[in-house]
């Protein structure tokens, strides 16, 4: 199978570190080591699944950890649209881990989140975890269609151009009899989910039970996010269980 996958394709912006491209649905992406996928043809920014004040809403329930997931999330994303100069960011869904999330930001999160607001024309668009329009400025959809692709939350088979999230895709590999699993692009020309960026969240593997059936395996392309640069993976080293 040919990849639509390419590194040293050319220079980032501003800098010589190579820029990986991913083609899908007739669009060019650059898929990025935070997770973002950025397609300069619209100088938008995708992200998907930030989870937003998810430690706090643990905090609610008992289970007290840090609330700094919010923090650097915010900060992933500044780095994000400061390095790629996005005029717009779409978030795709579970930008909040809950619908509450909004009234439980730290004053210096909310400051940051406005001030990014301010920055980029935003648009949210619902998830399972918040499904309830917010009011801390963008526009809230269901979802969006913009040319051939349609950007929404959960995955489907059967939509030819769909750009979700929701599932935290990961791909595991062994080498060396050890297994390593890091968060992915993935996608099979018709369907493509984007990792979850968000700080406090985990991953699934490609290969468990929540991905059957969406994707047509023989035409599956894999970008790995590493330690320091991105991998395209041959689907003949994917494992599961891990």
């Amino acid at each position: 199978m040919a990849s639509s996958w390419s590194s040293a394709a050319r220079a980032a912006p501003e800098s010589e570190d190579p820029v990986a491209l991913l083609s899908f649905a007739g669009e060019v992406f650059e898929p990025l080591l935070s997770g973002a996928l950025f397609w300069r043809a619209q100088s938008m920014l995708l992200v998907a699944d930030l989870h937003l004040e998810k430690f706090s809403s643990y905090a609610k329930r008992g289970q007290m950890l840090p609330p700094y997931d919010t923090g650097l999330t915010l900060k992933r994303l500044e780095a994000d649209v400061a390095r790629t100069k996005a005029e717009r960011v779409v978030s795709l869904g579970d930008s909040f881990h809950r619908d509450e999330g909004t009234t439980t930001l730290l004053d210096a999160d909310r400051l940051r989140l406005m001030a990014l607001l301010g920055r980029s024309h935003w648009t949210w668009i619902s998830g399972n975890h918040d499904p309830s329009p917010q009011a801390l400025g963008g526009t809230c959809v269901d979802r969006l269609e913009l040319g051939s692709l349609t950007l929404t939350h959960e995955p489907r088979r059967g939509v030819r151009g769909m750009v979700a999230g929701h599932l935290h895709p990961a791909a595991t590999v062994v080498a060396n009899g050890h297994g390593t699993r890091r968060p992915c692009f993935v996608h099979d020309g018709r369907l493509l989910v984007l990792p979850a960026y968000g700080s406090g969240t985990g991953s699934l593997n490609i290969l468990s039970a929540p991905f059957h059936g969406l994707f047509d395996y023989a035409a599956l392309e894999v970008t790995m996010i590493g330690r320091g640069r991105l991998y395209p993976v041959s689907t003949k080293r994917l494992v599961g269980g891990i």
